[in-house]
């Protein structure tokens, strides 16, 4: 369907609806028609949609795809066509936030493109790369090979490619301290090995505020990167390992589990719908998800002991999508920096996506470079020291700038804390 034809008959249409097929009867249908039925398809969503704001093109908002999911969920044999403009989206979950109707795009986009990509199968060489990339991303012990070669060679590689490359950076030692206090952290499976600094430096900040934080051996990748290149299934083995991992340490007294990186915090968040037809592990998943935390929710809550004034207190914070939308943290990292003594600088256009979006940067380049582009020009027009931002995918996607370094908002806590006792 033409996209002005598209935009004319989603005036007036009626989102009332009737799930056919295969996932009729099921949850993962409910969850879909909950989402379609709460659409008044008033167009506020499109105001905050980055793909939208760049194309002007009604089938790149969410009301466009809305409608495709729609179509493709009620019996309509879905085209490629469809299947490109889900995979276009961000899944910024901007328009959530901006929603009057409250609807769950996220969810529905999770349930909708899964369909679509069933009924339309990808070519066998999209299919591989997806599986290689998927892959690559999800084992710390291949990235950091890859990435340790990548670094060797950078200095001969185009241009375009040393930007996905980025720097090696100490991670400093490992607190020692014991305290009553015990948390769990995820290590992550791209962070632990491009940006081990960000779990040593949260560590190390949570010592000082009297929490150790443990590392479950066993639990490893979050899942989100499996389960948005099409291996739903690969997600949810991944995300029983961890939830086997992390709930006998739970059992013994951890309090949370804390995840510095914001995209993995919102998708651990969605646990319970990637188990909504497990019984066995619906309830751990409810009982984790209840206890995941963005550091910003226990280090906003402490007794911080300062030994220092920030040396360029002049910063800038970029917000994740996942922060924002996802988590719905939104202003609370730039409060506690302020606390500290930094001077966030406020950001144009901050609902806006960088394009990170996980694996998107990859697989979508021309419009994840020109949504970093147009968030670098943003969070550098003050001119700032430094730009803190709380997601890796992001940081490895802005890192290579030529303005204002940029780096994990825990590094500019610890920059000022005391040292420990």
């Amino acid at each position: 369907m033409a996209s002005s034809t598209l935009a004319d008959s989603t005036k007036g249409f009626d989102m009332r609806t009737s799930i056919a097929g295969p996932l009729a009867g099921t949850e993962a249908g409910a969850v879909a028609a909950k989402a379609l039925r709460a659409c008044v398809h008033c167009g506020m969503c499109n105001a905050t949609c980055p793909t939208y704001q760049l194309t002007g093109d009604e089938l790149e908002g969410p009301r466009g795809r809305i409608y495709l999911m729609k179509q493709a969920l009620e019996g309509v044999r879905p085209t490629r066509l469809t299947l490109d403009h889900l995979d276009s989206c961000l899944s910024c979950r901007a328009c959530e936030t901006t929603c009057p109707s409250g609807v769950e795009y996220h969810r529905l986009l999770d349930v909708g493109r899964a369909a679509v990509a069933e009924a339309v199968p990808r070519p066998w060489t999209e299919r591989l790369f997806r599986e290689g990339l998927r892959r690559l991303t999800i084992s710390p012990r291949l990235f950091s090979v890859l990435l340790a070669l990548g670094r060797t060679v950078r200095p001969i590689l185009p241009r375009t490619l040393q930007s996905r490359i980025p720097p090696r950076i100490e991670a400093g030692p490992k607190p020692t301290g014991r305290h009553s206090r015990t948390m769990l952290m995820l290590e992550g499976c791209v962070q632990s090995a491009a940006a081990a600094h960000f779990n040593r430096s949260t560590a190390r900040v949570f010592d000082r505020i009297g929490i150790r934080l443990l590392e479950a051996p066993k639990a490893a990748c979050c899942g989100a990167v499996s389960f948005h290149l099409d291996a739903a299934a690969a997600a949810r083995a991944q995300a029983r390992a961890n939830l086997d991992a992390w709930m006998p340490l739970i059992d013994q007294g951890a309090e949370a589990l804390i995840v510095n990186s914001s995209g993995c915090a919102a998708f651990i968040k969605d646990y319970p719908d990637l188990f909504r037809d497990d019984p066995d592990y619906l309830p751990l998943a409810r009982r984790v998800a209840a206890l995941t935390r963005d550091p910003v929710e226990v280090v906003e809550t402490a007794d911080l002991s300062l030994a220092r004034n920030p040396a360029a207190p002049r910063i800038a914070v970029h917000e994740p999508c996942t922060l924002q939308h996802g988590l719905k943290l939104s202003g609370r990292i730039a409060s506690l920096l302020s606390r500290l003594g930094y001077e966030p600088q406020p950001v144009a256009d901050n609902h806006l996506c960088c394009g990170s979006a996980g694996a998107y940067a990859i697989l979508h380049t021309e419009t994840a470079n020109t949504l970093k582009a147009n968030k670098l020009a943003a969070l550098n027009a003050s001119g700032p020291a430094a730009i803190y931002t709380a997601n890796i995918g992001c940081w490895m996607h802005m890192v290579d700038s030529d303005a204002a370094p940029v780096r994990h908002w825990m590094e500019a806590v610890e920059a000022v804390l005391s040292d420990p006792p």
